[in-house]
């Protein structure tokens, strides 16, 4: 059984690539691997989801591949920088972030001799046989951190900040549900939504919100709005006020608030993609999941109880002792 790591996990972020037209490098690797192309909907900056996207990608140039990258690409365009890619002569194009499968797998019905990574939340009907799905499988990942913030909680109340309130998110909500209830602890989950997954001024209005509430435990799945959550957190009381992050680690905002991190890599299912791929396998279903991209990292200021309930959680998920529901129906 692989033990869940407690020490903070930095993301290493080099950018190293060269930049060059839509925002890549058309030129990476031995030259000898596939033309793979990555679509972010942020920054590559971010510290966050985007930059493991990027992360992942460079993992894909070490390996041989040619790479590029479009970066901060909104919906509405996703469609357009798709064909641009396709009519390059870029053999996998890969969308990076849920928002973005219809139109994926809408281009790669339309160009089967290209293959396509998109990600979702789940297995989707209808999947065109020249696209890979990544199930970025989030509840199984948040299941722990309701054990862990059942058993950090002294309120018996505990909060869950989302951005926008999607089917992920919904499933991340009962997820934190079911552990909360498998701890055996008498607690009750608030979860609400900023409407904006980066806005770090509503992040910070809702964190003191729940907060003023008395939820001294705020579960947050933001990407850069967490820094405001963070700021609401500032001057609480520490061991008693506690917070989790999603993707990468973010301790360095507040140690003394940090609990835990549901830790990403994209890297790892990238590559396993490519090399089905490779070897003639042009569509799927890779489940992320702990030892399979997705990890908990706990920080080392939680009570010993606490971080122990946690790693069983953890051990139990692995194992298959314990399943966590897939729910995402809507939160009322």
């Amino acid at each position: 059984m692989r033990p869940v790591r407690l020490a903070a996990v930095a993301t290493a972020l080099t950018m190293g690539l060269a930049l060059a037209g839509c925002g890549g490098s058309d030129e990476g690797g031995d030259g000898g691997g596939d033309k793979v192309a990555g679509i972010f909907s942020g920054p590559v900056t971010d510290a966050d989801l985007n930059a493991l996207g990027l992360d992942a990608l460079k993992a894909a140039e070490k390996d041989g591949a040619s790479v590029s990258y479009a970066e901060s690409v909104a919906v509405p365009d996703i469609e357009g920088k798709l064909r641009q890619y396709v009519s390059s002569g870029y053999s996998v194009v890969w969308t990076h972030g849920s928002q973005f499968y219809d139109a994926t797998a809408k281009v790669a019905k339309e160009n089967p001799d290209v293959n396509f990574i998109a990600e979702f939340d789940g297995v989707p009907e209808d999947q065109p046989e020249n696209l890979w799905v990544i199930d970025r499988n989030f509840h199984t990942v948040f299941y722990p951190l309701g054990v862990l913030a059942a058993n950090l909680s002294s309120s018996g109340k505990v909060g869950y900040l989302g951005g926008l309130s999607l089917p992920f998110s919904y499933a991340e909500v009962h997820a934190l549900e079911q552990g909360i209830e498998d701890s055996g602890k008498d607690a009750d989950l608030k979860p609400v939504w900023t409407g904006d997954f980066n806005d770090t001024v509503k992040a910070t209005q809702f964190t003191s919100q729940l907060l003023s509430g008395g939820n001294d435990i705020i579960v947050t799945s933001l990407n850069l709005g967490v820094v405001g959550a963070f700021e609401a957190m500032k001057g609480t009381e520490a061991g008693k006020n506690w917070i989790t992050v999603k993707y990468t680690d973010k301790s360095a905002n507040d140690p003394e608030h940090y609990a835990a991190t549901v830790l990403y890599d994209f890297a790892t299912p990238l590559q396993s993609i490519l090399d089905e791929i490779e070897g003639g396998t042009t569509s799927g279903v890779y489940v992320m999941g702990f030892g399979k991209g997705a990890d908990v990292s706990i920080g080392d200021n939680v009570p010993e109880d606490a971080k122990k309930a946690a790693e069983k959680a953890v051990a139990d998920v692995e194992s298959g002792a314990t399943e966590v529901e897939l729910d995402q129906s809507e939160v009322k």
